[in-house]
């Protein structure tokens, strides 16, 4: 067991990207690059971006990418690319490359533009600046602490500190509504960094106008506003906290050429970043792989016994695996997949969730268990096809070199983080590396453990059954509708943004876009909620339609969850959309299908439910129609109701 590291030493390899693993021949990988296509070069680049990273090679790989892709993303990229702006009060440049960089680790396309040196507002307000030219799908609003203090004065009594404040977040505020009004995106807000050193000391809050004490006030607030006003917080100082001032910010270098933040710290910041904006693709991961031996507690089961393994109170180490599975009891509390994968008899798995006292981690906590002799590759791919997930939804830990390093090899697109020999430091080593990123949590994420665990007894009761139908029968199934509301808003919009598989279209929706729909009398938002005997599914589908100039109704937006497939919620929800087209007097009813990497899948969706072809595109869009007054509705076994 190595030592517990230094916080100094923490702090640089966190600011070096310590989760991602070393690639030794970096360099000659990257020269290879000019001799592939574009799909092996994006798939080279993806991988060279998930090694671990310094300034230096981050502005190489950036250069490399541009070098060798130009400014057009790939063809099929399975997350639409992102137009990024950065808009802020100091020199952003070097921040970038960064950006894109880490992007590419989660295998979006970046386009950045980064305004004029403090033009951000003129250029927001003028419709005819570069910005409105670029045309940006997220803005970043990226200021500078003394551009935010610029009128603090540690002469001012609290009413003047107070007042100047609330007018900062009134001018932060205008700017989040000029992009929302005009680019109709999301917006990110940075905090501001807590560059300025102490008048008073230990006791700073009692001196109102001190630049530190409004600086901690400010961010308090931003948090605030930004959730009052549907703003996300890139919290940069609470990463400024875990990690020291010093790392992040240059005194020298900002008098020199107004970095705020130091080149050194650009890697981790450009991650930080494109982790926020992955989350609203629906591209963080679902799902935490644990190895059991050495990793949820000391030692090896089949060997030690119960009595033998490292585990609980008494010694340092015992209690670092527990405060391991305490981090992992509370990531499935907020929605995380757990599942274990172990080379072991799967009895002696089992053995410490059910008899073991200091185990936190139950039985019931892990949604699917692959304990045997095989591979751990080949485990892995059998739970993510018992979960029903792709492969790029998992996170595999383990304290094994070599079963981490054969996973990476065989799963280039499963996440295997180098995590610290110490148990303590594997908490924060998946904290840092930001794999479950995500803006909101909804009561279907903090219900999903009992959700998966649910629908392996639906596949138990399949596997039973004599005959599809007294299969469904036997689920006692209730599709319940309701058109969008502001109650489930957070649902709808993640739901959206998330699925990627059975997503006939891939549109990307904000709160914004879904209240549009709320208020268009020409068109219809359905989101569906499934029970049956095992529980409540939650929201598993979103339909969106619109009605066109020629009176079809086309949908815009049709998506389910996976978990639900093969239970005819598909032929139930076109009989609720067929419905709702009617309301509109529609004669027609519009499917779309926009192929991407991820829903080939849902290609014959439209032909399997008796649409008709209409036509094709060269990229491979197509449309189909359903005539509403001849349409039949299918047998489906479940109950449909309005609530």
């Amino acid at each position: 067991m190595e030592p517990l590291q230094s916080a100094a030493a923490r702090t640089n390899s966190s600011l070096g990207l310590s989760w991602l693993p070393e690639m030794p021949a970096w360099s000659a990988e990257l020269k290879t690059l000019a001799d592939a296509d574009d799909v092996a070069a994006w798939a080279k680049l993806v991988g060279l971006a998930n090694s671990r990273m310094d300034f230096i090679r981050t502005i190489r790989l950036d250069r490399a990418r541009q070098t060798r892709l130009g400014d057009e993303p790939p063809a099929g990229l399975a997350a639409i690319p992102v137009r990024l702006a950065v808009l802020g009060s100091s020199t952003l440049t070097h921040l970038l490359p960064a950006i894109r960089v880490a992007a590419l680790r989660r295998g979006i396309w970046f386009t950045t533009y980064e305004a004029d040196f403090g033009q951000y507002l003129q250029e927001l307000a003028d419709p005819c600046s570069n910005l409105h030219r670029f045309r940006p799908n997220t803005v970043l609003f990226a200021f500078d602490a003394a551009h935010l203090m610029r009128n603090a004065d540690p002469a001012m009594n609290a009413a003047e500190a107070d007042a100047a404040l609330q007018a900062t977040l009134a001018h932060l505020t205008e700017c989040w509504h000029l992009a929302r009004d005009v680019f109709r995106c999301p917006v990110i807000q940075q905090a501001a960094l807590s560059i300025f050193p102490p008048l008073l000391g230990n006791n700073e809050h009692r001196l109102p106008g001190s630049p530190a004490r409004m600086t901690a006030v400010l961010n308090t607030a931003l948090r605030d506003a930004s959730e009052r006003e549907g703003v996300d917080l890139l919290a940069l100082d609470a990463r400024v906290a875990t990690d020291g001032l010093a790392a992040w910010y240059d005194p020298t270098l900002w008098h020199r050429a107004k970095q705020e933040v130091s080149p050194a710290a650009a890697p981790l910041y450009g991650d930080l970043v494109a982790r926020m904006i992955a989350a609203r693709q629906g591209r963080s991961y679902k799902c935490l792989v644990l190895d059991l031996d050495n990793t949820l507690w000391g030692g090896v089961i089949g060997d030690d016994g119960l009595e033998g393994i490292v585990l609980g109170q008494g010694s340092a180490l015992g209690e670092a695996f527990v405060a391991l599975q305490s981090y992992a009891k509370s990531l499935s509390r907020r929605g995380v997949i757990l599942a274990v994968c172990s080379k072991n008899d799967e009895a002696n798995a089992l053995l410490p969730f059910d008899q073991h006292p200091e185990m936190v981690l139950k039985r019931g906590d892990i949604s699917c268990i692959a304990a045997n002799w095989d591979d751990k590759a080949a485990n892995i791919r059998a739970i993510a096809k018992q979960l029903n997930i792709g492969l790029d939804a998992l996170v595999f830990v383990d304290d094994n070199p070599f079963e981490r390093n054969l996973v990476r090899r065989e799963l280039p697109m499963v996440a295997v983080p180098e995590v610290p020999a110490d148990p303590a430091l594997i908490p924060m080593c998946l904290a840092d590396a930001g794999y479950f990123e995500s803006l909101a949590v909804t009561d279907e994420d903090r219900e999903r453990t009992s959700q998966y665990q649910a629908n392996l007894a639906r596949a138990k009761l399949e596997g039973s059954a004599t005959d599809l139908p007294s299969y469904l029968r036997s689920l006692e199934m209730r599709l319940l509708w309701r058109r969008f509301d502001r109650v489930g808003l957070q649902r709808i919009v993640q739901l959206i943004n998330k699925s990627n598989q059975f997503n006939l279209t891939t549109r990307r929706y904000t709160e914004e876009d879904a209240l549009a729909v709320m208020d268009d009398p020409l068109a219809f938002g359905l989101q569906l909620r499934l029970l049956d005997r095992f529980g409540d599914n939650g929201v598993i589908a979103i339909v969106i339609g619109r009605q066109s100039a020629d009176g079809d109704v086309l949908i815009d937006t049709w998506l389910m969850s996976c978990r639900v497939l093969g239970r005819q919620v598909e032929e139930a929800t076109l009989s609720l959309a067929v419905a709702e087209a009617g309301k509109l007097g529609a004669r027609r009813l519009i499917g779309e299908y926009i192929p991407t990497a991820k829903n080939g899948m849902v290609k014959d969706h439209y032909n399997k439910l008796g649409f008709t072809f209409l036509a094709e595109t060269p990229t491979g869009s197509s449309r189909h129609g359903l005539d509403i007054g001849a349409f039949a509705a299918p047998e489906f076994f479940m109950e449909i109701a309005e609530g």
